[in-house]
């Protein structure tokens, strides 16, 4: 069953309202369209079977006006040649072709008025089609938005988050004991012969370079003596 009941339903319709009490909008507006869009093609199929009534009805006012300037003529050429019944009988045709263009007449203008509303409901159902798929893209972008967020607030909230944390945390207590071992180890050995002599060469460089620079400072505090001068000032 369609959302819509006639034309006028669509052109009037208040595509929110729909939506608001829809259970499913998205369903709701795709069935909307699809009702648009059936609805476009029906009314611009009216609209050309009308144009082409109209240009049918055109080419036979064409044909009556014509015949009309024909009997015309006949009724001229049979009172100059003294024949006033032919005459007469050539009028009495030429009225019949213009009562049926006056009727043509009227049948162009009342095709001509429903090209003009159907050009006007053409128009309205393109405005309403644009907007119901508007909203389609809005709701589409909502979804969206919607499942990734849900996707990001399921992740967050997985206990296999939370289990993977916890397998990293024995890991490192796992490491941690497995230095602990290892420091244990070392924990009362002494020193080698290689260690200690290694040290020792490590603090006479240190001594070795201290005194150096003991050294340096003291000539800098002492400084170069001055000559004395002579009693001609030279």
């Amino acid at each position: 069953m369609g959302i819509f009941s006639r034309l006028t339903d669509i052109i009037n319709s208040n595509l929110n309202s729909i939506l608001d009490r829809a259970e499913d909008p998205e369903k709701i507006i795709r069935l909307v369209i699809q009702e648009m869009e059936d609805t476009l093609v029906e009314v611009r199929s009216t609209a050309a079977k009308t144009i082409a009534e109209k240009k049918e009805s055109a080419r036979k006012l064409g044909r009556l006006e014509d015949a009309q300037r024909n009997w015309e003529e006949k009724a001229e050429l049979a009172l100059s040649k003294g024949r006033e019944d032919l005459a007469k009988g050539a009028l009495v045709e030429k009225a019949k072709m213009a009562e049926a263009a006056e009727l043509l007449k009227e049948e162009l203008e009342e095709l001509d008025a429903m090209l003009a509303q159907g050009e006007a409901d053409i128009a309205k159902l393109e405005s309403k089609l644009r907007e119901a798929k508007a909203k389609q893209q809005a709701l589409t972008a909502r979804h969206e938005t919607a499942s990734s967020r849900l996707k990001v607030r399921r992740n967050l909230y997985d206990g296999r988050v939370d289990e993977a944390f916890a397998r990293f945390e024995q890991v490192e207590k796992k490491l941690d004991e497995a230095e602990g071992e290892v420091e244990a180890f070392d924990l009362g050995r002494g020193k080698s012969l290689a260690e200690e002599i290694s040290e020792l060469a490590a603090e006479s460089a240190i001594e070795d370079e201290l005194a150096a620079l003991k050294a340096k400072v003291a000539a800098g505090k002492a400084g170069p003596k001055a000559a004395p001068k002579s009693a001609d000032g030279e």
